[in-house]
């Protein structure tokens, strides 16, 4: 039997929703978005170096495109490809997020600080996604393991999140992969930064699942 079967069984102790499979999914997401993000780095470092055909930029304006190079084109499979890495990473945080929410409040006797939509509103709406999602990962870890320090992975995690955010070439660029590819001939050094912020935000997110998950499972540790 089981961890989490043994804690559903024990009847002394709250009966909290198992929270390792969600944290282990979670973990993946993490690893395969910054996986993604190592790979589009790669990549812009290749196109700087080739540099910029002599025919210009993909875009000529006037809604005229000029045949892809080889390379360009596989910049665009591995910027898809790096997408949906993305997606899936978020659907698996999201999940485990919503896990570890509902286990620190069976775990407290407290609501939680944040209506149940914040855990996906507090990602999109302007100026709330500051500090919410943040907030919602502090507020279950501190309500499960009352009296203990925030570990300070979380700030890392969300500092470095809100850089690859607010960077204006990371997680919400909304230019063309088009775009992206003109900058690397022509500012490779911004976009490494952006993407080592992302790849950051991915490997701390890592640490943040892992010590949360941790102090769920500990008042049930023999």
């Amino acid at each position: 039997m089981g961890q989490d079967d043994r804690v559903n069984n024990d009847t002394t102790l709250p009966t909290l929703h198992p929270v390792r499979g969600p944290a282990r999914t979670a973990v993946t997401g993490l690893v395969l978005a910054g996986a993604a993000w190592v790979a589009r780095a790669v990549w812009q470092v290749r196109l700087a170096t080739t540099g910029q055909p002599s025919s210009g930029p993909p875009d000529q304006g006037n809604g005229r495109h000029r045949p892809l190079t080889g390379l360009e084109d596989a910049y665009h499979i591995v910027s898809t490809l790096g997408d949906a890495a993305m997606v899936l990473c978020a659907v698996a945080f999201l999940v485990w997020l919503l896990r570890v929410r509902e286990n620190a409040r069976v775990l407290s006797g407290e609501p939680p600080r944040y209506a149940g939509f914040w855990v996906y509103l507090g990602w999109i709406v302007p100026v709330m996604n500051l500090w919410v999602p943040r907030g919602i990962v502090a507020d279950a870890y501190r309500k499960s393991a009352p009296g203990k320090r925030l570990p300070s992975v979380v700030n890392w995690w969300w500092g470095l999140w809100l850089a690859g955010v607010l960077s204006g070439m990371g997680l919400r660029y909304t230019g063309s992969t088009d775009d992206v590819i003109v900058r690397a001939y022509t500012d490779l050094p911004y976009l490494l930064v952006s993407d080592a912020a992302v790849v950051g935000a991915a490997v701390a997110g890592v640490f943040v699942v892992r010590a949360l998950t941790a102090v769920q499972q500990r008042p049930y540790t023999r």
